[in-house]
């Protein structure tokens, strides 16, 4: 790999390469991060959206919310019809500081927790939960309570209807979140249904009293907490 080469692979910025029909050519890094939380589809609309009128470069300045990623401005570059190449320049992300100084804070397994939560509802309907879980992380410190709150808030919004709700709890692989000047790993649930969807709005959660980084999909919802050990 060529100093270029290695240069953008590990740019703090993700940068993605498209076919003409969509597909994917290329992702740094950062941009593979990027797509695991937001649909490919929906990023190649935007590097269309602010492409050049004619072949050559342009770098247009916006304000782009995507989850927990803001982004200032996006370059868009093509030579041909057959690639179109972007880059997107992020003004903070899920890699953000806070404070956190919370009270009745244990270490706990959060395994214990979500099986909890869908017990209780598997008494109550007949909707068929599927959980996939990475038993590779420890017990770690949290607030129990405020975690529950919030998981039970999430279930409750979805359809009745639902026959089956998948649940995952996994490590995530290249992001973490700054508390307290200290760099943390993240654990992320997922939790989303194949065949129905959910009322975001009756989900309460307020990210400035809280570690949790709550991210609402139109299918899915995904709760990010810090894996903070001692």
């Amino acid at each position: 790999m060529s100093i270029y080469e290695n240069w953008v692979e590990q740019d703090l910025n993700p940068i993605l390469s498209f076919s003409s029909q969509g597909k994917i050519l290329y992702t740094n890094q950062e941009a593979q991060f990027l797509l695991n939380r937001v649909k490919k589809e929906q990023l190649y609309d935007f590097a269309l959206k602010y492409a050049p009128a004619n072949y050559g470069f342009e770098t247009t300045y916006i304000n782009l919310t995507l989850h927990n990623y803001i982004f200032y401005a996006i370059s868009v570059t093509y030579e041909n019809d057959d690639e179109i190449h972007m880059k997107l320049y992020k003004s903070t992300s899920v890699k953000q500081d806070k404070k956190y100084a919370p009270k009745n804070v244990s270490k706990t397994n959060i395994f214990t927790l979500v099986d909890l939560t869908i017990s209780t509802r598997k008494t109550k309907s007949e909707t068929k939960f599927i959980k996939n879980y990475d038993p590779s992380i420890p017990e770690f410190l949290m607030v129990a309570s405020d975690f529950l709150k919030l998981l039970n808030s999430i279930y409750d919004a979805f359809n009745k209807t639902c026959t089956i709700i998948n649940t995952s709890v996994k490590l995530k692989t290249g992001e973490y979140i700054k508390l307290n000047e200290k760099k943390h790993s993240l654990v992320t649930i997922e939790i989303y249904a194949d065949d129905c969807g959910y009322d975001i709005e009756s989900i309460k959660h307020d990210k400035n009293k809280s570690s949790m980084i709550l991210s609402l999909e139109s299918d899915k919802a995904i709760i990010d907490l810090p894996l903070i050990l001692k």
